[in-house]
């Protein structure tokens, strides 16, 4: 029997990383997001700040990718940076290959693994939940650490940008189409812990289908 795999795509802030963690622990599956850098960093002896960077879209648009991934020349950029981006689709087929059921937060693995057939999901939610879901968390870091409102909407927006215009190179499709994900989640108002086992619910009843 194959993997059942589950890819969560989502907006900065909506939590659609608890949501990926919860589902995890219900499901009792394989759970994959900073994971991915943490393995790739030690792999390749790199330092996982900038892996991070690469990943998390600081690295991407100075690279010409076609569809499903494949890279031309980098137009300025050094080699490394075009290893780490293949590295990670590597690690993520590695994953899929491994034969676990497991979810996987972020990292485009919605399509590097369309071939599988995860169960896709999206995860979003207004501005002011998204908002209120990053100021309690900077609350937790050392008051001289953390950002203000205006600094945390200011990054929702760039990282939102970025997250678009990946999509849209990677899929050649708008990031407005949402035929790419089998469930889109509204998250805003919802208790994570309740939401992620009404997805589990149905979760199960996809991979029945």
């Amino acid at each position: 029997m194959a993997a059942r795999i589950i890819t969560i795509s989502r907006q900065f802030g909506s939590g659609g990383r608890e949501l990926g963690k919860r589902l995890s622990d219900i499901l009792g599956w394989d759970y994959y997001d900073r994971e991915i850098i943490q393995m790739l960093s030690e792999q390749q002896g790199l330092d996982p700040e900038y892996v991070h960077r690469v990943l998390n879209g600081h690295g991407w648009h100075q690279y010409q990718l076609t569809y499903r991934n494949s890279f031309r020349q980098p137009m300025g950029a050094g080699w490394r940076n075009t290893e780490v981006l293949v590295k990670q689709r590597e690690i993520i087929r590695e994953i899929a290959e491994e034969g676990n059921d497991c979810i996987i937060v972020g990292r485009d693995a919605d399509v590097i693994l369309h071939d599988v057939n995860p169960f896709r999901i999206y995860v979003c939610a207004d501005i002011e939940s998204r908002l209120a879901r990053c100021v309690r968390y900077e609350e937790k870091k050392e008051p001289g650490e953390r950002l203000t409102e205006k600094e945390i909407l200011r990054n929702i927006r760039r990282i939102d940008r970025e997250r678009r215009q990946i999509r849209e190179i990677l899929t050649g499709k708008s990031a407005a189409d949402g035929s790419g994900f089998d469930l889109t989640v509204n998250a805003a108002g919802w208790d994570i812990k309740k939401l992620a086992e009404a997805v589990a619910e149905f979760s199960g009843r996809w991979f029945e289908k």
